[in-house]
């Protein structure tokens, strides 16, 4: 029940277009939970993509200047508000915030806490939140790829690649996965054959792995790349892309590479080759609450499950306290680990 206690919270800062550097740290009242809501102690959140488009301004429906980020989170139920279970208080749970998860507190609706299993670690959950619903749903959902298939991940050593190349291997389709060399070993033992992305001839060296094409084609990196991916299709084959990384550092309004990318995928669908490009936004049928919030517990409920299982292996690239989030944002925007940065209380 709600207890009415005034609770003091630490908060990370994005205060506008700023380095890493810029962030700011505050500390404000939370008010006591109201109808349907839990107050939430962090106990670990982490650095996506959408954090480092959100610096940059980049992000496509951020909020205004300054607030606070963090896209997901892993915390413990401190108190709960009139019309929830009391039960819940003390047990960890797992959210998609989109921002406002950098914080030592933070306010959510109960019902979109996901029970986070026994013996899971609070930086391991964090992996496979929003990276794990991410994964799960462009795979089984969008793509719908089936046993036996070859796919192509690109960033197969990212948060969300390397949850997806698991994944797939889990789902017994096969996996070529594009990093640097030097993520190249841990590409290999997720499951999955490596490709240089660097190389000149990374996708003549994929077409020579899978001659006759691919079913699926997870992207990231957007931009003049795309067509590429396309390219690598197979007759049924389908194209999923998630983010415009390539054009992350463009100057201009944020929304023009996401249209652009819009308009390019539906052209392509009108071609009569028997492939589909589909762009896959976690956020799609939010304007219905009760479905979205169902679909979206139950994958990551599965998730999770595999993950506590030992199906699924956490791949944390670093653990930073969230004073020191700006070191983590500069770390996961290096290029340079495999796997998720995490900020923990």
């Amino acid at each position: 029940m709600n207890d009415a206690v005034i609770t003091r919270a630490i908060e990370v800062v994005l205060p506008g277009e700023v380095e890493p550097d810029g962030l700011r740290l505050r500390t404000r009242d939370l008010p006591p939970p109201t109808d349907g809501r839990v107050l939430l102690r962090m106990d670990a959140t982490g650095v996506s993509f959408a954090e480092q488009q959100m610096r940059r301004g980049k992000y496509y429906d951020q909020p205004p200047f300054p607030f606070v980020p963090g896209y997901d989170v892993v915390g413990t139920v401190v108190a709960t508000g009139p019309g929830v279970d009391p039960a819940m208080t003390g047990r960890r749970f797992a959210a998609v915030t989109k921002t406002g998860a950098w914080a030592s507190h933070l306010l959510i609706d109960a019902a979109d806490a996901v029970p986070v299993p026994d013996g899971v670690t609070a930086a391991d959950a964090e992996t496979v939140v929003v990276n794990g619903v991410t994964a799960w749903q462009m795979l089984h959902r969008t793509a719908k790829v089936a046993r036996g298939a070859t796919i192509v991940v690109l960033g197969a050593n990212g948060g969300v690649g390397s949850t997806l190349v698991q994944l797939a291997r889990h789902a017994g389709i096969t996996v070529i996965g594009t990093a640097s060399a030097r993520h190249h070993d841990t590409v290999r033992a997720l499951g999955a054959t490596p490709v240089d992305y660097r190389d000149p001839d990374a996708y003549r060296r994929i077409r020579e792995l899978a001659p006759d094409g691919v079913d699926a084609v997870f992207d990231h990196v957007g931009g003049a790349g795309l067509a590429r991916s396309w390219q690598l299709l197979r007759r049924g084959g389908v194209l999923v892309s998630y983010g415009t990384a390539a054009t992350k550092d463009e100057a201009g309004d944020s929304r023009l590479p996401v249209l652009n990318l819009f308009a390019r995928l539906a052209l392509w669908n009108l071609l009569p080759n028997g492939r589909s490009a589909h762009f896959y936004n976690l956020w799609a049928g939010r304007r219905r609450p009760a479905t979205f919030r169902a679909r979206l517990r139950e994958d990551l409920a599965q998730v999770l499950a595999l993950l506590a299982d030992g199906t699924l292996t956490a791949q944390v690239a670093a653990e930073f306290p969230l004073d020191e989030a700006a070191a983590a944002l500069a770390l996961a925007e290096s290029r340079t680990v495999a796997g998720k940065v995490v900020i923990v209380r």
